[in-house]
């Protein structure tokens, strides 16, 4: 699959967008601004590391957000690290 696959699936991209949905309103402005900002320009390991942060708990995304934590363990990698800096700066 291309970078770019993902970006003709209007199906992908709205499961996406629905994952994203979470229970602090904080963390659901931050996902909305996002999307509205990145949607179409999402490479797969973009998505790959969007899904693995909505893994996380609500509380942990958004300390990771808020940059009151930072990456550690599986989650240190440069695709994350990479699209947290573009979710901390919408």
């Amino acid at each position: 699959m291309s970078d770019t696959a993902h970006q003709s699936d209007p199906h992908r991209r709205a499961r996406l967008r629905w994952r994203a949905r979470r229970g602090l309103l904080e963390n659901d402005l931050v996902f909305e601004r996002f999307f509205s900002r990145y949607e179409h320009d999402l490479t797969d390991a973009d998505v790959g590391a969007l899904t693995r942060l909505l893994d996380l708990s609500d509380n942990d995304l958004m300390d990771l957000l808020l940059a009151r934590k930072e990456p550690e363990g599986d989650l240190d990698s440069p695709d994350i690290r990479r699209l947290l800096e573009m979710l901390r700066n919408v």
